[in-house]
């Protein structure tokens, strides 16, 4: 009898601490999620397709998909406090053919670069001012940069603007290979702006406090968290990306176009999401982002190889993101549980 009483006390103790545990890291698990996804995606690639190299296909999403990354980075900021931006597809155009225009007028590189972070910080600083201190939703606000950005983009210029700027172009034309690996320096800055943005989130002052501010906002003010720097940095951090990748995908592509970026905005939200970030705010990880543009850019690549119509990522797109929001639903369910 004591002996299955001991028992039975065993069991109970593990289970209390298996759902401690869980209780701790279930906000990794759409992040593990998305990693299983991208495993199976790519074996059952590697096994279907014959001639799928792992790491020049890798390699090449990396390349394909920097400017995406870099979006992605800013837009978890905006939605680890709950918020969301839409303008970041045209920010990216606007810097874009500006950068490209300023570049044949003759502005050297390293002053053109620094301009255009420098407009998109002032137009994530303007929506992050409108969401603070005018009370307008982050969806209407963000609208209204998006209108902005695009409307300058087509004052700039309504064609294409090609860009013959060597050292723009090197940016994208420099190959670093090694062990069938390549690297270009855009998928550099795109990697490094990942590594920095999940520096800031887990180890600063500031990082705690978007989490804290996407968790419950009226806690993290009477907890006397600086709430209103916090969600103006963090839509000044997803327009200075914005430029960066306005940047980046000029150098990509070799030129400017003020349609550069149409719907843009919606494949960042959905990395963002696949990668396991709560849209309600105060859950999420750069690190899954980045997985989620992976997922993204293999889906891609995997219907390319299939032949298939390209309408067919947006439907598999679609997918995950009802599978993972399914997941969020739980997740917040769960949480709520627990407390």
């Amino acid at each position: 009898m004591a002996t299955l009483t001991e028992e039975r006390r065993s069991t109970s103790s593990s289970a209390v601490s298996y759902r401690r545990f869980l209780s701790r890291h279930i906000s990794w698990v759409p992040v593990f999620a998305a990693v299983i996804i991208l495993v199976v995606m790519i074996a059952g690639a590697m096994w279907y397709f014959p001639n799928f190299q792992l790491n020049r296909i890798m390699s090449s999403i990396l390349l394909d998909n920097a400017y995406l990354l870099v979006l992605a980075v800013g837009m978890t900021f905006v939605i680890l406090t709950g918020g969301i931006d839409l303008s970041v597809g045209a920010v990216m155009a606007f810097t874009g053919i500006l950068c490209a225009k300023m570049l044949g007028d003759g502005v050297p590189v390293a002053v053109a670069i620094p301009t255009m972070v420098l407009i998109g910080a002032a137009i994530g600083l303007l929506i992050g001012v409108l969401v603070q201190f005018f009370d307008v939703q982050p969806f209407i606000a963000s609208l209204i940069g998006m209108f902005l950005a695009r409307g300058l983009a087509f004052v700039v210029s309504l064609e294409s603007i090609k860009v013959d700027n060597e050292g723009l172009l090197w940016l994208q034309s420099t190959r670093f290979s090694f062990a069938g690996w390549y690297i270009t320096p855009t998928g550099i800055i795109a990697l490094l702006t990942v590594a920095l943005a999940a520096f800031v989130l887990r180890y600063t002052r500031f990082g705690r406090t978007v989490y804290a501010v996407g968790g419950n906002e009226q806690s993290a003010r009477l907890m006397g968290l600086p709430v209103v720097r916090a969600k103006l940095s963090v839509y000044v951090i997803s327009g200075v990306c914005a430029g960066l990748a306005g940047i980046v995908l000029t150098a990509y592509s070799g030129a400017g176009y003020p349609l550069n970026g149409v719907g843009t905005e919606l494949d960042t939200i959905a990395a963002v999401v696949i990668g396991g970030t709560l849209l309600t705010g105060g859950s999420g990880f750069v690190i899954g982002s980045m997985i989620g543009v992976f997922v993204y850019g293999l889906i891609r690549t995997i219907i390319s190889f299939s032949g298939a119509e390209q309408s067919w990522t947006r439907i598999t797109v679609g997918a995950l993101l009802l599978l993972f929001v399914v997941v969020q639903r739980v997740i917040v369910s769960r949480s709520a549980l627990s407390r």
